[in-house]
């Protein structure tokens, strides 16, 4: 594998499409002048959150895809929204995807045995012409079951996160794509800016929403493969390509996680939730797992237990360390984090007015959603960017 850095290719943009359009320009066939070509750094990903916790229409965030448009292929384009259901806030909102009416009969069957539903329905959608040949899209407000959480010995989160492992895994035809409480994930094989409009993202209202719009060259384009992928109340947004994959996939996968989704973003989700929920990390320890300091870096460090901890870190957790370029956005409830590679190969952005604070591939997103943001800025390569909601606001 190699990367292109200087001609911005990026991971969901084959270097065999790069070196195709530089040879045709050598051969005189395309008659385009030098700049009108464009190579675009794949993915495009979008953030915005109210520290205030004030909630904003999903057509902000719809609309900060547009002039990102050509960083995707329509191939699969996503958002998550949270305090989005603050009428079901205690209740975990799992949305699925079935491949037919069937396949949900079966799933459902299982689900009231693990869960007391307290709401089932269709999630609303537009027909338009851009998104077609949807799944059945149907949504849940569930709380898990007293009697089984008791026989297996289980708190509810591990007993939800095995759950949706069960269902992706050993239900074919179903898959859940999101499982948190008073947020959703939204996606879709699609531009994002009319996945937005398919889901009627305008019609809800959030403190902080991510997006993502997909450029996928490796692996397929398909409902279940769009971003974000979420497990619980993470939900990870992702521009760039994992060289470390069957490493980290290898090592997550003891602890009983299944990678099924065909797409390199679903572990890093995963090891999000092994090193926060499960192992207690803070969200910048998790972030020194991911895109771990080098040794240099570590011995550098002024004060010895700051160096203590980083080599504990790295060498506790080696095999989560994230290798590739990459740009993600972290998306949990009361926040958000946004973290480069440490090479910082792709690119990100961050900006800020009054009490938003806004994340994306290109400043361009960041006007589109406010033309007078302020303090704009690149964060350095593994430097990540926490920004939580006021206590007690979401």
């Amino acid at each position: 594998m190699f990367i292109l850095a200087q001609t911005r290719v990026c991971s969901e943009m084959s270097a065999f499409a790069f070196l195709l359009s530089q040879n045709v320009r050598k051969e005189g066939i395309d008659m385009k002048t030098e700049g009108q070509i464009r190579i675009p750094s794949g993915c495009a990903i979008a953030a915005v959150i109210s520290r205030e916790g004030k909630r904003m229409s999903g057509e902000l965030i719809t609309n900060a895809m547009k002039p990102m448009h050509d960083r995707s292929n329509g191939l699969g384009g996503g958002f998550a929204g949270y305090g989005i259901y603050p009428e079901y806030k205690d209740f975990y909102a799992l949305h699925l995807f079935y491949n037919e009416r069937s396949t949900r009969k079966n799933c459902e069957q299982f689900l009231k045995e693990q869960f007391e539903i307290v709401k089932s329905e269709i999630i609303p959608t537009r027909k338009i012409p851009a998104i077609t040949d949807e799944p059945v899209i149907w949504r849940y407000f569930v709380s898990p079951l007293k009697s089984v959480l008791a026989s297996l010995q289980l708190d509810e989160k591990e007993f939800v996160a095995r759950t949706v492992m069960k269902i992706n895994a050993e239900f074919p035809g179903a898959y859940v794509f999101s499982s948190g409480k008073n947020m959703g994930t939204f996606k879709a094989v699609g531009f994002p800016e009319d996945v937005g409009v398919f889901y009627k993202l305008d019609e809800y209202e959030g403190y902080s929403w991510t997006a993502h719009g997909r450029y996928p060259t490796n692996t397929p384009g398909w409902w279940g493969g769009a971003h974000p992928f979420t497990l619980l109340d993470h939900s990870i947004v992702h521009n760039g390509e994992i060289s470390s994959y069957d490493a980290n996939r290898r090592f997550i996968e003891m602890f009983g996680y299944r990678c099924t989704l065909q797409t390199d973003t679903e572990v890093i989700t995963y090891i999000i939730d092994y090193l926060l929920r499960v192992q207690g990390l803070t969200l910048e320890e998790a972030a020194s797992v991911i895109a771990a300091p080098f040794w240099s870096t570590i011995a550098a460090k002024a004060e010895e237990s700051e160096q203590k901890k980083l080599t504990y870190l790295r060498t506790v957790f080696s095999s989560l360390l994230v290798t590739g370029p990459f740009s993600i956005v972290l998306g949990f409830n009361g926040g958000l984090m946004a973290l480069n590679d440490r090479l910082k190969l792709r690119s990100m952005v961050v900006g800020e007015k009054a009490d938003k604070v806004f994340i994306a591939s290109e400043e361009a997103a960041i006007r589109t959603m406010e033309p007078a943001a302020e303090n704009i800025y690149a964060p350095a390569g593994g430097e990540p960017v926490i920004i939580q909601v006021k206590e007690g606001a979401f």
